[in-house]
């Protein structure tokens, strides 16, 4: 059976008033006298009447609601920037809509069509590891409809971004690296093309200049989706142990090379620390649960959904064009644990 949604028509009916009377009714119209405003809304509240919003969006030219598409809604970073957007959003009177564009670019403007014909009122989006093709967001920006990128942004487009510091998160993971002895340091990066690891190597390099180590290319790896297909990573972890001489410690710019790296290493009999460093971006919680716990770089996840929803809904519901626009960038924070303190581990097996 096709459900069906109550409406204005069937209120009327069943009541045997016109449905001009029960919508001025509905709207609280002065037009309508007390009793039959009583009527109506009683009735409506006993069969759960609630309004069309598709209706309301074509009347009103708005639908109170807003899109959000990101990689992954099971990554916890994403969790919980879709966290810190509902929490903004509902207490405004938004609905939110997500979609996942699984890092296909294909899939990001299927996402892209959908969620527009929906005539939402804003996009919040952090880009798929595929996208180097932005002329779809360029067309809807130029159109009017109100966009915020976090995380992984389009510079081009001119309008407000929300990130974390990922070039100083892994200039300070790196450090911490060469601190604790290790030296050839390999890294597992996303998409070449995406702004989070330009920015992440960005930190990486400089770290092991400001340390007199030279960059060996040859130690940096790419996985094009970014661990979404599972034998990237385990593909571009091997890749790096094969190297003559292998890294030492191996630095991962997202929450799934570093939990997928972790996985290959002991599929290898790799022990962590002593033979091979790790620490990249999570935010998970499990990681603290693991053997060895690891070392990771913490972004605010959260608080990058919040700020972006604000940022959103001041271009969505501004009386003038706005012209002026910021990016936000937050502070990582490096949480050191097991799978980086060599040195605590050689000094328990001296002892």
């Amino acid at each position: 059976m096709k459900f069906e949604a109550v409406t204005i028509k069937d209120i009327a009916k069943a009541l045997g008033l016109s449905t001009s009377t029960v919508s001025r009714a509905l709207r609280d119209s002065y037009e309508i006298s007390p009793e039959t405003k009583k009527l109506v809304l009683e009735y409506a509240e006993k069969i759960n009447y609630s309004p069309n919003p598709i209706a309301l969006s074509l009347k009103e030219r708005r639908s109170r609601s807003i899109g959000v598409i990101v990689c992954e809604i099971a990554n916890s970073f994403f969790s919980q920037v879709i966290n810190g957007i509902e929490s903004i959003a509902y207490n405004n009177g938004y609905n939110v809509i997500i979609a996942q564009s699984r890092e296909s670019y294909d899939r990001e403007v299927m996402n892209l069509q959908y969620l527009t014909s929906r005539s939402i009122d804003g996009l919040i989006i952090s880009v798929s590891t595929e996208t180097n093709d932005f002329s779809s967001f360029r067309q809807l920006h130029e159109k009017g409809l109100p966009i915020v990128f976090f995380d992984r942004i389009v510079d081009e487009i001119n309008t407000h971004k929300v990130v974390a510091d990922g070039y100083k998160g892994a200039y300070d993971a790196t450090t911490h690296l060469i601190k604790n002895g290790f030296r050839r340091i390999g890294v597992i990066a996303n998409s070449e093309v995406l702004s989070i690891t330009k920015e992440r190597l960005g930190g990486y390099r400089a770290a092991l200049a400001d340390n007199h180590i030279d960059v060996d290319e040859t130690l940096i790896t790419h996985c094009e989706h970014g661990g979404m297909i599972p034998d990237e990573v385990k593909d571009a972890t091997n890749e790096l142990l094969k190297l003559k001489p292998r890294p030492d410690a191996i630095f991962a710019t997202s929450d799934k090379l570093t939990t997928g790296c972790l996985r290959v290493l002991k599929s290898r009999n790799i022990i962590v620390p002593d033979e091979m460093g790790l620490t990249g971006f999570s935010n998970t919680d499990l990681t603290e649960l693991l053997n060895p716990s690891l070392t990771v770089i913490k972004q605010p996840a959260f608080e990058m959904g919040e700020i972006s929803t604000k940022l959103l809904l001041q271009l969505i519901e501004s009386k003038r064009p706005v012209t002026e626009f910021e990016t936000r960038v937050l502070a990582t924070e490096l949480l050191i644990r097991e799978s980086t303190n060599r040195q605590k581990q050689k000094a328990n097996a001296i002892a």
